[in-house]
């Protein structure tokens, strides 16, 4: 009996060897570039887990500064097919706290985008011992992209990350996604918006917020040590972000009235003097005892009311883009507590909730009710080039070259030629003649709502076009009404002007395609009207690749949707000419 256990025990163990042998184990601090997102001072931290640089050790209170070591708000993105991703690291501190699970404190969460950026949460079985270890199995294949999905790993809340990999089998792709370069919105707060008391790191509110954005959000908050301390405001003033939030009050309540108010009227005037991005102020939430503890509710009341004092005697001196968000505005549940003032996660899912819609409007990127005018990324290339690697190309290219005139479109403008220049080239006489002076934005596979994710994330930014040419939507008909289609075109227009005032802005109207020719054309007369009334051009060229008949000239396209050279060539003049 003996000799069995011990032939099992090594047919075991050469099994386990065997799976470990077959992995491929990814160090995110030795990728060739900074791979940790929502992180700030990324050239000199963006290989670490922690969320100050070193030198802050210096100047902030040694409890800012060892939470700042935890991983609260941190991320890592990547790409892989594989149907099995496991992640192993280890932590420095306890897996729990009494009021906050170990998934929570020191646990990982993954989530999927797919092809058509719908956000998928991946469920996997975990073990915490000294090296904590997630496995997710049986993952979906894409339907469309061989390199797989787009995933986004979200870091522990309230530990510091010793180290970790992530592992997938070795015949599996795997590429880590370098840092963003967008200006992210910076949250400075106290254990609420660390993340106390999710129960898993993904239901911290801030986390919340980047995926309902899908936007980087770098958390600076600091459990019991976030009372808008002058060291740390000093330190986010060297950090250029594209919003500054504000939530410190639930940790003032040792200050008294003057202070609070000198603390919030240094750090405004502090953020202003060197930054124009907009500044959000942020009520204490109250505390959800005060029913029953008689002194609770004088604390909230007073720094809330000192606050506002506060704010308007800011916005009396002409501090421009400061605003506020209110306690009543939240709606923060009476179930949304584990103790008297952490929220678990339907109180988180209360703050991002109230969070988004005002950073959605100080940002500008409005969404409405429908696919079609709701920001969204894709993935649906099947190969050629990786859509996203393509968008931060075109950031480099306007920043390099800024464009005076700009053509925005799908793989009928992707393909047809012009910089960034695109694997297949099928119109580059007619664009060589007609357009140029064009720089290309055409993504293969778009739709409008893709247009719109491209225009929320810079595209149009940081220069002053003269020509504008919008050509999108064929890439709907499949699965969106024509109501839809016109509502998001309508929407789409008036975001691209926004950016571009100055612009001169034409809509092409949809070109015809194979068995759905009367459908466009009826579409097409609905966006003329959409065109007239908002004051935009107009053109359909489209018109030149059809029959008599109505159907389209089979012998001006590859394959009944994308035109051949002759096909561009009768569209160019119409598309170039303003």
């Amino acid at each position: 009996m003996k000799q069995i256990q011990l032939t099992v025990a090594f047919l075991l163990l050469l099994s386990i060897t065997g799976l470990q042998a077959q992995t491929r184990w990814f160090n995110p601090l030795k990728a060739e570039t900074a791979v940790i997102q929502n992180q700030g001072w990324t050239d000199e931290i963006g290989r670490s887990f922690t969320r100050l640089p070193e030198r802050a050790g210096q100047v902030v209170r040694k409890a800012v500064w060892n939470l700042s070591k935890n991983a609260a708000g941190l991320s890592i993105h990547f790409y892989t097919n594989a149907p099995e991703i496991t992640i192993r690291y280890s932590v420095t501190g306890p897996f729990a706290m009494n009021h906050m699970p170990a998934t929570g404190v020191s646990g990982v969460d993954l989530y999927a985008i797919d092809e058509d950026g719908n956000w998928k949460r991946a469920w996997g079985s975990y073990d915490f011992s000294d090296t904590i270890r997630y496995q997710y199995q049986h993952l979906f294949p894409s339907r469309y992209h061989k390199k797989g999905f787009e995933y986004r790993l979200f870091l522990p809340l309230y530990n510091s990350i010793k180290w970790m990999e992530i592992g997938v089998p070795e015949e599996a792709y795997f590429e880590f996604i370098p840092v963003l370069k967008e200006k992210p919105v910076i949250v400075y707060g106290t254990s609420i918006a660390q993340g106390g008391c999710a129960s898993r790191p993904a239901m911290g509110w801030t986390n919340i917020l980047s995926r309902k954005l899908d936007y980087p959000v770098v958390n600076l908050a600091f459990s019991g040590n976030g009372p808008f301390e002058k060291a740390v405001v000093d330190l986010i003033n060297e950090q250029e972000a594209a919003a500054y939030v504000f939530d410190c009050l639930p940790n003032m309540g040792a200050l008294s009235q003057e202070e609070v108010y000198y603390r919030v009227l240094y750090g405004v005037k502090t953020i202003r003097k060197n930054h124009k991005a907009p500044i959000l102020l942020t009520d204490h939430i109250g505390y959800f005892n005060d029913q029953t503890d008689s002194t609770r509710a004088a604390v909230w009341q007073r720094l809330n009311a000192t606050q506002w004092k506060a704010y308007t005697e800011l916005k009396k001196q002409g501090v421009r883009d400061l605003y506020y968000l209110t306690r009543d505005s939240i709606r923060f549940p009476v179930d949304g507590t584990v103790d008297y003032v952490h929220p678990n996660d339907l109180g988180m899912q209360a703050y991002a909730d109230a969070y988004e819609p005002v950073l959605r409007t100080l940002l500008n990127m409005p969404q409405g009710k429908t696919g079609t005018t709701r920001p969204v990324s894709q993935r649906r290339e099947a190969g050629g080039y990786e859509w996203k690697k393509r968008h931060a190309q075109e950031l480099q290219f306007n920043q390099d070259q800024p464009p005076a005139q700009v053509i925005i479109g799908n793989s009928i403008t992707h393909y047809w030629a012009g910089e960034p220049r695109a694997h297949v080239v099928r119109g580059e006489k007619s664009w060589n003649q007609y357009l140029s002076g064009f720089r290309n934005m055409g993504f293969g596979w778009d739709r409008i709502e893709n247009v719109l994710w491209r225009v929320y994330h810079g595209e149009l930014d940081g220069y002053t076009a003269k020509n504008i040419v919008l050509m999108i939507g064929t890439n709907n008909i499949g699965g969106n009404t024509d109501a839809d289609i016109v509502r998001g075109l309508d929407f789409l227009l008036q975001q691209i002007r926004q950016r571009q005032p100055k612009a001169n802005i034409k809509l092409v109207g949809i070109f015809p395609r194979r068995n759905t020719e009367a459908r466009i054309a009826s579409l097409n007369k609905q966006l003329q009207a959409v065109a007239q009334k908002g004051r935009f051009i107009f053109a359909d060229p489209g018109k030149q690749l059809l029959l008599p008949s109505g159907k389209i000239n089979e012998t001006l396209f590859t394959d009944g949707l994308h035109p051949n050279e002759e096909g561009y060539a009768r569209l160019a003049k119409a598309v170039a000419g303003f």
